[in-house]
């Protein structure tokens, strides 16, 4: 069925949102104000645009040939002023549910070309394969060429990619290679990848030294390294596990980690949780004693050989241990003056309890969802602590994902 129907505004995801009176109707890639003729589906609550009758003023030729199929991004057609408010008013929305009135600040913005990390998914396609990124809400892939968000060595390297693709994956499921910009080249992890027999995992090595990669592993199995995949948190050199987090973006990074060693200069010992391979960690340990607790071993063992190798850092000692079933107690927290925590999308809501019972003065809280965000502030804020500020940070340009670090203190 073919409605014209005119946009209301965006949801938290990007899409256009009709009001209808009944169940709101969802049309991506369109703005607040626009006449759109849309093809419903879905019980008439979604809807393709098939015509902009009326542009809104913000509307904006999209840089990507293949934006409205690849569903990397959202929002490439609105102007970079609507944009940042948008993603900015996220924050603000969530904050508000949670009953915390703040001041929060524009947008940290993200530069075309700069991430360093993406996740391309293969499919077969006999006698070839496809290999891009998924179509908005499907399961079909988008092959992709020019890519304005990645960096320029991975958009490069997509040509080999593919012919890697050929050679690993399985021929009942797709492949996924996350694939990682590093000082020393590319290195690629293969999920669901087929099991390899001599042949193939020869011609595999033997491609991967051939195209320059750094490090290629398969199905978390180093098959070829021919030099170390290093990556920086500020100076110190660090090796990241295979496939293991990163963030997207060294900009994005670089202001999220500005933030947070401001509001801790003047601790003297912080604990780190949630502290992946140490992007916050080793920044730390310039000026503090810092206790790292991260639950993957592997990017434990990332962190400690960076350290090691690390010249000037205060002393810097790590644990094993998930804050989700065991998050540090009200004895173990006497021992710091200043906790930052960056958890998974699902917040850290224990952690949170806990730091609200305690006696620590400076707390950084990072996030990549506002929503839990808001939850683990107000907890935090019950507990006594105040909101000093609240600043989102763009690390997926285009998207409707957006990053946060809020600085918190207790006052005596």
């Amino acid at each position: 069925m073919t409605r014209d129907v005119t946009i209301d505004r965006l949801g938290a995801q990007g899409d256009g949102i009709v009001e209808t009176g009944r169940a709101p109707l969802f049309v991506p890639f369109t703005l607040p104000g626009e006449s759109v003729r849309a093809d419903l589906f879905d019980g008439e609550k979604r809807g393709t645009p098939l015509e902009i009758l009326k542009a809104s003023p913000e509307r904006v030729t999209p840089p990507c040939p293949h934006f409205g199929a690849c569903g990397g991004c959202e929002l490439q057609h609105a102007s970079p002023a609507f944009y940042a408010e948008f993603k900015r008013a996220i924050v603000v929305e969530a904050l508000s549910r949670h009953g915390i009135e703040t001041e929060v600040a524009p947008l940290v913005p993200c530069a075309p070309g700069t991430r360093r990390r993406v996740t391309l998914t293969a499919v077969r396609a006999d006698p070839k394969v496809l290999i891009g990124f998924h179509e908005a809400h499907s399961d079909r892939i988008v092959p992709i060429g020019p890519c304005p968000v990645a960096m320029p060595g991975i958009v490069e390297a997509l040509p080999s990619l593919e012919k890697l693709a050929l050679l690993l994956i399985d021929r009942k499921k797709p492949l996924k290679l996350t694939v990682t910009q590093t000082a020393a080249g590319l290195d690629i992890a293969a999920h669901d990848a087929a099991k390899l027999n001599e042949e193939r995992q020869r011609q595999a090595v033997q491609h991967a030294l051939s195209a320059g990669y750094a490090r290629l592993s398969s199905q978390g199995e180093i098959l070829v390294q021919a030099r170390k995949p290093h990556v920086f948190f500020g100076d110190i050199a660090v090796e990241p596990p295979s496939g293991g987090f990163l963030q997207a973006v060294t900009a994005a990074e670089d202001a999220m980690a500005d933030l947070v060693m401001a509001h801790l200069a003047k601790s003297k010992r912080v604990a780190d949780l949630f502290a992946g391979s140490g992007a916050f960690a080793l920044r730390l340990a310039r000026k503090a004693r810092v206790h790292a607790v991260e639950s993957e071993a592997d990017a434990l063992a990332a962190l400690d050989g960076a350290s090691r190798l690390a010249q000037g850092l205060k002393p810097l000692t790590m644990e094993r241990r998930d804050l989700y079933r065991r998050p540090l107690t009200f004895k173990e927290l006497k021992a710091y003056d200043g906790v930052v925590f960056d958890p998974p999308r699902a917040g850290a809501e224990a952690v949170c309890e806990a730091l609200a019972k305690s006696v620590v003065k400076r707390v950084a809280a990072v996030s990549c969802n506002p929503q839990t965000l808001a939850r683990d502030l107000r907890t935090l804020i019950d507990g006594g602590y105040t909101l000093l500020s609240v600043t989102p940070i763009d690390q997926f340009l285009w998207s409707h994902h957006v990053e946060a670090v809020a600085l918190l203190e207790r006052q005596r």
